[in-house]
Order: C-alpha cells, then sequence, then structure tokens
C-alpha cells in the first residue's frame, strides 16, 4: 500500500514556475485579506447583523477554508522539487469537497433569503428570525456531511498501488486513477452525487430568482425596480461563476477522460473565485461600501489623532 502520492502538478511550466508561485501567492494573500476584512465588517458594525449579510460571511470563512485546503500545497509545489503527500495530507485535502458542497448549499440558502426579502417582504422579519437564520446555517453543514461522507469513506478505502497524482492536489478523480481496480462504478456513484448537489441547489436557486424577477418586473417605477435588482445583484454574479465553473468539472461521467483541463479549471475554482467573491460583494453592495467608508474613515482619524 501506498503511504504517500507524487503531485505531477504543472510538469509543463516549469520554466515559469517562480512567476506563478509570485502570482498565486499574491492572489492567495489578497483572498485571504479581502474574506477577512468582509467578515470583520460585518461582525463589527450593528447595520449589517441582518441574515443577508450573516450568510455572506459564512461565504466568505467558507471561501478563505477552501482556498487554504489546496493553495498552499500547490505553492510547495511549485517553490520545492519534492513535490509528495502522504495519505494522510491527501484524506485532509478531501475536506474540500465538503467546502465546496457546502458552499453551494449556502449560495441556494442565499437565494431563498433574497426571495423572502423581495417577494414577502412583510413577512420577512418574522421569517427569517435569529433561529431560523441559525437552523439553515446548521443545515447547511449537516447536508453537507451527509452527502460527502460515503464517496469519502469509499475513497479512503481503496487499494492503492500507484504513487503518482496526475493533479496538484488529491482531487476525487486523480485518486481513482491512481488505485489498482477498476474505479467506474465509483466515478458513476461520483458523478450522480456532484449532480444531485450541483443540480439541485442550482434549480432551486433560479427557482428563487424566477419569482424575484417577477416581482420586480412588476415594480412600477424604473428607479424602484433597480434598487431592488441591486440587493441581489452581486449574489447573482457569485451563482453564475460558481455553478458554471463546477459544472463543466464535475458534472461528467467520466471525470479523468480530461485531467490537463481539469488542472486549469481547478485552479479557477479553489483560487481565483475564491478572490472573486468579497470584491464583487464590496464593489457591487452599496451598504458595505458605505461601511467600508466609515470603517476607514474612522480608523485614519484615530491615526490623525495620534499623530
Amino acid at each position: 500500500m501506498v503511504t504517500e502520492f507524487t503531485l505531477t502538478a504543472f510538469p509543463g511550466l516549469l520554466e515559469i514556475r517562480m512567476f506563478l508561485f509570485m502570482v498565486l501567492l499574491l492572489i492567495y494573500m489578497l483572498t485571504a485579506a479581502g474574506n477577512i476584512t468582509i467578515i470583520s465588517l460585518i461582525w463589527t458594525n450593528s447595520c449589517l447583523k441582518t441574515p443577508m449579510y450573516l450568510f455572506l460571511s459564512n461565504l466568505s470563512g467558507l471561501d478563505i477554508l477552501y482556498t487554504t485546503v489546496v493553495t498552499p500545497k500547490l505553492l510547495s509545489c511549485l517553490l520545492g522539487e519534492k513535490r509528495t503527500i502522504s495519505f494522510a495530507g491527501c484524506i485532509i485535502q478531501t475536506f474540500y469537497f465538503f467546502l465546496g458542497t457546502a458552499e453551494f448549499i449556502l449560495l441556494a440558502v442565499m437565494s431563498f433569503d433574497r426571495y423572502l426579502a423581495i417577494c414577502n417582504p412583510l413577512h420577512y422579519s418574522v421569517i427569517m428570525n435569529s433561529r431560523t437564520c441559525h437552523l439553515l446555517v446548521l443545515g447547511c453543514w449537516l447536508g453537507t456531511f451527509l452527502s460527502v461522507l460515503a464517496p469519502t469513506i469509499i475513497v479512503t478505502r481503496l487499494p492503492y498501488y500507484r504513487k503518482e497524482i496526475n493533479h496538484f492536489f488529491s482531487d476525487i478523480a486523480p485518486l481513482l486513477q491512481a488505485a489498482c481496480m477498476d474505479t467506474r462504478f465509483i466515478e458513476k456513484i461520483n458523478f450522480l452525487l456532484s449532480a444531485l448537489v450541483i443540480l439541485n441547489s442550482l434549480a432551486f436557486t433560479a427557482e428563487s430568482y424566477a419569482y424575484i424577477i417577477s416581482t420586480i418586473l412588476h415594480i412600477l417605477s424604473a428607479q424602484g425596480r433597480q434598487k431592488t435588482f441591486s440587493t441581489c445583484a452581486s449574489h447573482i454574479t457569485v451563482v453564475s461563476i460558481a455553478y458554471g465553473s463546477n459544472i463543466f468539472v464535475y458534472v461528467r461521467p467520466n471525470q479523468s477522460s480530461s485531467l490537463t483541463f481539469d488542472k486549469v479549471a481547478a485552479v479557477l475554482i479553489t483560487v481565483v473565485i475564491p478572490l472573486l467573491n468579497p470584491f464583487i460583494y464590496s464593489l457591487r453592495n452599496e451598504k458595505v461600501k458605505e461601511v467600508s467608508r466609515e470603517t476607514v474613515n474612522r480608523i485614519m482619524s484615530l491615526i490623525l489623532r495620534k499623530t
């Protein structure tokens, strides 16, 4: 049995690996800083302590964990000659699937929150109270745990005799290729579970926004329509990017057929998208921008007083 694996990462890009290392390190630092800033703004400003921003803070926390599970090992592969990862390290990296699944369920919950706020505003505060919000967040984590438990156990119990993983982290497809048995049935199970989580949450989100758009179109004033739509524009952008990239990678019956494409797409999913989310919400959300300006002005005032 194999006790450690060798990650191939990007063997064709050895000449520019230091450049890639610097770019990915900068992206990782910006991702952590951006998401930590969003979380700090939400938890330190009373005007942002609403259900929408509670879910957003959880999304930012997921993004930090999501990229941290994968990016440090990728940076290590680019920087050093030794690109090995222990079997225990591979199992830890499967936490990536847990976090990714939690993010899809959370995005669906956020669409439900926007649906209630726009389509049923009079009952919003009654339905979406503190207890309901925390139960929905708990449901995200519990639903995620149940959906990824079986495939994670299966992958850890497979016999592995090939030491090389054709990827920069322990993704399901290259791990199955390293097993010394026919894994086509496991691939099908993984495909069905991925499709169940991604497509069902997408269908729920799409249905919520169908009602939202219908409600917005019935608003008489153009200014009212624009103001209402602006409250969910950031979420629509994040949903489009997240679902679009993940459907192409994971909702395919034979995920091991195009691992080169999967590597490039995985960089987008694990490194770039977590960077985009805080900037999308901070640039497109007026309340977040207003709180950010107030916080910066307050900090500058304190600095000027001390000087």
